[in-house]
């Protein structure tokens, strides 16, 4: 049994590992070099790390293997990964003087951006707990996320910076000020901060059913997968901001539309922001 129970871990410790090495390599680069390259290849570790995210709690479910310790890892996993990360990363693309007031308010975004990652795990983890063993409270659970997940957060946080450093975002608009792109960075990464802590609802995957004939389906699934990849090879500061923005905006969306339509209305009734109260 503890055989079966190690796979998931072993996965999870795979993500953990890199996101260290993304923290590691940007202390250990050159100052000189370019932040292009390293805010690439940091994303290209930080999507398998999102990827092993994924896979460890799918593993788990289907050989039935979930345990209390598995949890505990994986946020704290998801803590070094998508909450510390990111913010060394934003630092040191930015390359400020230190002891300059841009230099203080990039920080302070910074470190606002991972101690709200580091409250979002801390409440699901604590949700988690609650619904144990109650099938219809972990089904309304699973339908959606309380607060943007923090593998969004740090795909929308490297995205953003990763595309503003590209030669796409240069060649489009070559007189950009570096102190507005670190003004808009920073403003931006206390943004997804705060989407995360928030009581709004962000769709999750597991919610999503399509009938669909299986051929259909596997030739569907077989396009997305080629465009995906040429677009990671070759447009990969695009195609990223596209889907975490994308996916960022379309959660916002669909709160502020259920916040329009009020609580009398059933119109996206799944995504009414959960109360203080239902909280406490």
């Amino acid at each position: 049994m503890r055989q079966i129970y190690l796979i998931p871990n072993i996965i999870t410790a795979f993500g953990l590992a890199c996101g260290l090495f993304v923290v590691f390599k940007v202390n250990l680069s050159d100052p000189s070099a370019g932040a292009y390259e390293l805010l690439y290849s940091s994303a290209l570790l930080l999507l398998l790390a999102a990827f092993a995210d994924l896979l460890d709690g799918a593993v788990a479910r289907i050989i039935h293997a979930e345990s209390e310790f598995g949890i505990l890892f994986d946020s704290l996993a998801d803590t070094i990964s998508f909450g510390v990360a990111p913010s060394v990363l934003f630092l040191k693309s930015l390359s400020l003087e230190n002891g300059s007031g841009l230099s203080f308010f990039a920080v302070l975004g910074a470190m606002l951006y991972t101690i709200c990652g580091v409250l979002r795990l801390v409440r699901f983890n604590l949700k988690t707990q609650e619904t144990k063993g109650d099938k219809e409270r972990v089904k309304e659970q699973n339908k959606n996320f309380t607060g943007l997940p923090i593998p969004a957060a740090a795909a929308g946080a490297v995205s953003v910076n990763l595309f503003l450093n590209s030669f796409f975002f240069k060649a489009w608009f070559p007189h950009f000020s570096h102190f507005i792109k670190a003004i808009g960075l920073t403003c931006f990464m206390i943004l997804i901060g705060y989407l995360m802590i928030c009581k709004w609802k962000f769709p999750s995957l597991k919610t999503f059913h399509f009938r669909v004939p299986s051929f259909h389906l596997i030739l569907f699934t077989v396009l997305i997968a080629i465009f995906i990849i040429y677009g990671i090879f070759y447009y990969l500061p695009i195609i990223l901001i596209i889907g975490s923005l994308g996916y960022i905006l379309t959660g916002c969306l669909l709160t502020i539309i259920r916040l329009i339509a009020g609580k009398k209305s059933k119109t996206l009734v799944d995504f009414e922001p959960d109360s203080d109260e239902r909280e406490l």
